[in-house]
């Protein structure tokens, strides 16, 4: 069982349980690097130095500190901020409910999973979790972690809860500072069309089992040649070309994709023949249908 990173209680109105939050992502897997002595090999280590006399500083006389003026600072003891505990310390109550598509992606942020701490919670949580997804809503609560408080969406995911931190609104830069510089661009129906068809035959299902870091892989063998005694190099990756005539790169793009170039657009048909088949279905007997009958390897 992995090791939680909060425990405390779940709390919708009267009802509540104790559990428990896990990470719900690592990044325990990817490589990392130390800072050396290039001259012995040896690893460095970081000290902290006063700013002033240029002497490093003992751990046991770190103490933190706010800046209330240009060289002045409030001293803060950990046991102070310690102290400093608010409801959503140990308990995190739901205050609303909203429909999941109405949460912006933009304030999404870390996820972790939700569960029950011991048996006798099991129910109470599991009354939470299936009558949200009966009501097909996520809940919206407070937590505080890493001496922080944060807003929190809890959603039912199988036997639990993903619990996902949301940014605060002044967190989140408006898209409006980027996209306004956009012109307005109208674009003729045909260059449109055949977009549309090369992301049809583009088209498939998530499956992030398929996903690679080919960054992380080329980092990997280059470690293993270097330990090796061998020499590791890379062909430097040719820079797209600028797209000069886009509509004979977008009927290039459909052949790649399978197609045999351009995209007919249906023309409507007319009130004569579109009702010609209506005649003749209604004419027909009516007749009764039959029922239709990976985990990729790290190398």
């Amino acid at each position: 069982m992995p090791r939680s990173s909060w425990k405390g209680y779940l709390k919708l109105s009267l009802v509540s349980c104790a559990v428990a939050l896990y990470n719900a992502s690592s990044a325990s897997e990817r490589v990392s690097f130390n800072n050396l002595n290039r001259k012995t090999g040896n690893r460095l280590k970081q000290n902290l130095v006063d700013s002033v006399t240029g002497e490093p500083v003992d751990t046991a006389e770190r103490v933190k500190g706010y800046q209330v003026a240009k060289g002045q600072y409030v001293m803060v003891e950990d046991s102070e901020i310690e102290a400093l505990k608010i409801e959503s310390t140990r308990t995190i109550e739901i205050e609303t409910f909203v429909p999941q598509a109405e949460v912006d992606q933009i304030y999404v942020d870390s996820p972790y999973y939700l569960a029950p701490d011991d048996k006798v919670a099991e129910e109470a949580f599991a009354v939470i979790r299936e009558a949200m997804t009966k009501k097909k809503m996520v809940g919206i609560g407070r937590i505080v972690l890493a001496r922080r408080e944060r807003m929190l969406m809890l959603q039912p995911r199988d036997k639990g809860m993903l619990a996902t931190t949301l940014r605060y609104p002044y967190e989140v830069r408006a898209g409006a500072e980027i996209f306004d510089e956009i012109g307005d661009t109208k674009l003729p129906a045909e260059m449109l069309d055949i977009a549309q068809e090369i992301i049809n035959r583009m088209s498939g299902h998530f499956e992030p089992e398929t996903f690679t870091d080919r960054y992380e892989e080329a980092v990997v063998a280059m470690l293993r040649a270097k330990q090796q005694g061998q020499t590791f190099t890379m062909a430097e990756p040719a820079a797209p070309a600028n797209v000069v005539n886009i509509m004979d790169a977008l009927k290039k793009s459909l052949e790649a994709a399978g197609g045999e170039g351009a995209v007919r657009r249906p023309r409507a048909p007319s009130k004569q023949t579109a009702e010609a088949p209506a005649a003749k279905a209604a004419a027909r007997k009516p007749v009764a249908k039959k029922p239709a009958a990976r985990k990729a390897a790290r190398g």
